[in-house]
């Protein structure tokens, strides 16, 4: 497994509230914006809509859940390209829940539900080997308190 030669890699976002509607405590808006150079792309963020958010916009709970999903697939893609399986397609529909009665509330479990696409021929129990070998090596999974579970479906093409 080839690794980045750096010890680390320091990340840097930055964020942008632009202030008070004037309205009082309650009224303030949940909308801001983040950038994480060197990319360009500015993301548009509110608080989930139950918390007076911005049902258009992204919420870091949403984040958190497509960073696993990201990260896990990317691991994938990497194991898979060093085993010499050919992935014809890869989607995720990830999955978790706010939970509240939790104290302090946090997230739920991360259900990962992956559909990978092969070509015909692939050995189906390598497949999943390598998505468990993703997982073990995934940062993102790694780093969180909440466990990420890895449900996949290997179809062949």
């Amino acid at each position: 497994m080839t690794r980045p030669t750096a010890v680390t890699h320091p990340y840097l976002t930055r964020l942008r509230w632009s202030g008070s509607t004037g309205d009082g405590v309650r009224s303030y808006s949940r909308d801001h914006v983040a950038v994480a150079a060197p990319a360009t792309a500015v993301v548009a963020l509110s608080a989930d809509s139950a918390f007076r958010g911005d049902p258009d916009r992204l919420n870091p709970e949403q984040l958190v859940v497509m960073a696993a999903s990201s990260c896990q697939m990317l691991s994938f893609l990497g194991a898979a390209a060093r085993s010499g399986v050919d992935v014809l397609a890869y989607e995720d529909e990830a999955t978790s829940h706010l939970d509240l009665t939790a104290a302090p509330a946090r997230l739920g479990p991360i259900h990962l539900a992956v559909t990978v696409t092969v070509a015909a021929g692939t050995d189906e129990a390598a497949v999943h080997r390598l998505a468990e070998q993703a997982h073990h090596s995934c940062y993102v999974a790694s780093s969180l308190a909440v466990p990420v579970e890895v449900g996949m479906t290997v179809a062949f093409r």
